[in-house]
């Protein structure tokens, strides 16, 4: 296996430019009582970073190891499963190891509420897969499980310093985000946080290059006991060449290159990291599942029959000459729990899966649990079906407690309300709205809000089909347009002479 060459460091050695950075880490840490935090992703710049304050710690004596230096990592609970467990192993790793070693370093593994979870907004609430122009997921599985977990650090301290592996030659956009902040350093190393007050960033490998981080990962064993070689073959693996070239100069590509992330992204064309694992790697077949239901979830194709010609809300917008798609449809939404609940089925019976995959939760039960929620609640889907999917998924009976039976209509309930309704779904559904709304309302001492929910269902079913909808939609445009002899007496009176 080829490992990067070591890079010149602007033609100094490594071991003087890691000795230069731990002096100024320690100089930096003794500084003040403000506590760190570290983002550790598990990947190549976050472990490097982590290590250098690690190997700084070391060599402050004990009396000064005082300050308490939190390490974050934040699991969305849809990461590449290989990582996750690299994460999880390395975190556990590395609490027993600072405990041993006497250093105030703490882990913790950040999740995103139930309520902020991918599937629940993908699979209950219906929201569409992300997009660019629609990126509901970072906000939700990322950055606010870490800025919660900030501000209290914040409230409890007064103020947090925030250390990360950023570096500016990892994009432009990064890069000039770096470069702006640069203009309010204080002791010259620490760059204001825009988004979160009473907090100030450290970037000690700011200014290394990818080739610059692999060779010190590889030169300097990893101080909690993880070794550095396994995450180097993790990246190889996740490399399309499935290796990691030689470096001769700044056109040959290097396997640092590798991205890992969420395997639901569809913000990118195509999960190359995950796909190459499985072309590199026969024990790593168990993942194709993963892919295959990602590759769905990125088909626009279907996406005019999946999705609702209404917004979540209710509302028709209009777009160019058509209307701005909404959230999946119950069919689509009852679909995708199917297919995850098949994809972790075969996940967890695959022959060549590990251990530690073999009881996999792709979706956790309370997710499913808040899932059942919205279906039968907040989307008035008052047949209840994610028990029976769950069941016909797994073969197991689904652990829930059956919900009121004032709220939940039967199968032959169901069957005669479709017959009403003349098998059409918009005027099934709005009825079968009112019908939960009236019952939701039924038992309440005060019915207040009663009459503005009935009429907001009777609002959403007001069309006839989606057709309906778009002319419905194209004349109200039209008549927003339209001055009104009023606004023409106006426009003349405030004419000038």
């Amino acid at each position: 296996m080829s490992t990067p060459k070591s890079a010149p460091f602007q033609d100094r050695p490594l071991a003087e430019v890691v000795e230069e950075l731990t002096a100024e880490v320690r100089e930096l840490y003794t500084a003040d009582e403000v506590p760190w935090v570290i983002g550790y992703s598990g990947g190549k710049d976050s472990t490097a970073v982590l290590q250098l304050v690690w190997l700084a710690l070391k060599d402050l004596p004990a009396e000064q190891r005082t300050k308490p230096v939190h390490v974050i990592s934040t699991d969305t609970l849809v990461e590449n499963p290989v990582v996750a467990a690299w994460v999880g192993q390395s975190l556990d790793t590395m609490r027993t190891a600072a405990q041993q070693q006497a250093l105030p370093i703490e882990s913790h593994k950040l999740t995103p509420e139930i309520k902020d979870t991918f599937w629940v907004n993908l699979i209950g609430r219906g929201y569409p897969a992300p997009r660019p122009k629609f990126r509901w997921c970072t906000e939700r599985l990322k950055i606010k499980p870490s800025n919660a977990f900030i501000r209290r650090v914040v409230r409890r301290h007064g103020e947090a310093i925030l250390v990360l592996g950023i570096r500016k030659t990892e994009s432009h956009a990064r890069a000039r985000a770096m470069t702006k902040h640069e203009k309010g350093r204080v002791r010259d190393r620490l760059s204001p946080n825009g988004n979160l007050p009473n907090s100030l960033v450290y970037s000690p490998i700011e200014a290394w290059s990818t080739d610059e981080v692999w060779a010190f990962l590889m030169q300097y064993s990893n101080p909690w006991g993880y070794d550095n070689k396994d995450l180097l073959t993790m990246y190889q693996g996740a490399s399309d060449d499935s290796e990691c070239p030689l470096v001769v100069d700044d056109t040959t590509p290097s396997c640092g290159d590798s991205r890992f992330g969420c395997w639901t992204c569809t913000l990118v064309e195509q999960d190359k990291s995950m796909t190459a694992m499985i072309r590199n790697d026969d024990e790593k077949q168990w993942m194709r599942p993963l892919l295959k239901l990602r590759n769905e979830l990125d088909d626009v194709n279907s996406e005019s029959e999946t999705r609702d010609f209404r917004r979540m809300n209710g509302t028709v917008q209009l777009f160019h000459d058509g209307t701005i798609r909404g959230p999946y449809k119950q069919f689509a939404r009852e679909d995708w729990l199917r297919k995850l609940l098949d994809a972790q089925a075969k996940v967890r019976n695959h022959k060549k899966a590990p251990e530690h995959v073999r009881g996999i939760e792709l979706i956790s039960m309370a997710e499913l649990h808040e899932i059942r929620r919205i279906w039968v609640f907040d989307k008035h889907e008052v047949e209840d079906s994610l028990p029976e999917i769950y069941e016909q998924a797994t073969g197991e009976k689904f652990p829930g407690l059956p919900l009121d039976e004032q709220l939940v209509l039967g199968a032959e309930e169901i069957g005669l309300l479709k017959e009403a309704c003349e098998d059409d779904p918009i005027h099934f559904s709005m009825t079968r709205e009112l019908l939960s709304v009236e019952r939701q309302y039924r038992t309440m001492t005060r019915r207040a809000g009663l009459f503005e929910a009935l009429e907001k269902a009777i609002k959403k079913g007001y069309y006839e089909d989606a057709d309906d909808a778009l002319e419905f939609a194209k004349k109200l445009q039209e008549l927003r347009r339209v001055p009104t002899q009023e606004t023409l007496n106006e426009e003349t009176t405030d004419a000038p002479a």
